[in-house]
């Protein structure tokens, strides 16, 4: 279980839940997964995406798979897992950083979030606390995840 951010290419003249309910309409789960298929732009934007990282936030880890090009951030922050596709990504954060300990890795995600948005093209949403990453508060974002992480390692340990 993980704490997750979304992102998405949003369609013209649509908002991100319009985009994201013609997506999930489209969801068949007995069909085979299609592997990804980027454009060369969409694979420059992720190129950018991983020096700008690597830069701004410090070193990474990369890997591709058929369905999904992925990063891993492990720094004095935490891990995050970024994961994109070329018209959607997602961010991970696991839940083992409880009450202030959440804050780092949630202010680099965000951090993070926002840089795919810029190089991507793609628009962020944290449903976990309902807040846009462009303009969500970090603070409420890492008092989600801390609580939750609090209570997974109080409850499930």
């Amino acid at each position: 279980m993980t704490y997750d951010i979304l992102f998405l290419r949003v369609l013209p003249g649509r908002t991100f839940d319009e985009t994201l309910e013609e997506v999930n309409s489209a969801y068949d789960p007995d069909a085979d997964l299609k592997p990804m298929n980027l454009t060369g732009e969409q694979r420059a934007d992720w190129d950018r995406l991983m020096q700008r990282i690597s830069r701004e936030v410090g070193p990474v880890t990369t890997e591709e798979f058929p369905y999904s090009l992925t990063l891993w951030r492990d720094g004095p922050a935490g891990h995050l897992q970024l994961d994109y596709d070329g018209d959607s990504a997602h961010i991970e954060i696991p839940y083992r950083y409880p009450e202030s300990e959440a804050l780092p890795i949630t202010a680099e995600a965000y951090r993070i979030g926002r840089m795919v948005e810029e190089e991507c093209g793609l628009e962020g949403y944290d449903y976990e606390v309902e807040q846009p990453v462009q303009t969500g508060n970090i603070h409420v974002a890492a008092a989600r995840l801390g609580g939750i992480a609090r209570w997974a390692q109080e409850t499930l340990t």
